[in-house]
């Protein structure tokens, strides 16, 4: 099994960072908002466009599939009472000559294999498209 760890620290009231490796990502956990981090709901959301990215580096080369570029588009729906994300969708915009049936295959791969869309299926609504660029 792989493990993982970062760590977080509050700077001050205006903010906090987190760190792995030679990485600091300032985090927005001020309750009056900044426009130069992410909130946590943003980052959820940033793990999850990695994720897709990321599965989609993996399938790329196990498919042959040529591609020139790829980007992910997400919005979430939060409930107030209790807070929490109650859906997710995301839509992917690819940008290749690769039949329409490779283009799902591709999601199919992106889907089956991401640790983050895996394990959020489990808690929220979470559904998406592949489209190409066009």
């Amino acid at each position: 099994m792989l493990e993982y760890s970062i760590s977080a620290e509050r700077a001050d009231t205006a903010g906090s960072t987190a760190t792995v490796r030679q990485a600091v990502v300032p985090l927005d956990t001020s309750l009056a908002g900044r426009a130069d981090a992410f909130n946590p709901t943003e980052m959820l959301l940033a793990a999850l466009a990695a994720c897709i990215i990321k599965g989609a580096e993996r399938a790329l080369p196990v498919l042959g599939f040529d591609m020139r570029g790829m980007s992910v588009q997400l919005h979430a729906v939060r409930q107030d009472a209790p807070p929490q994300i109650v859906s997710i969708d995301y839509l992917v915009t690819v940008d290749t000559d690769e039949s329409d049936h490779r283009l799902d295959l591709l999601h199919k791969n992106i889907r089956k294999y991401g640790t983050i869309s895996n394990t959020l299926t489990l808690a929220v609504a979470l559904d998406g498209r592949i489209t190409r660029k066009g």
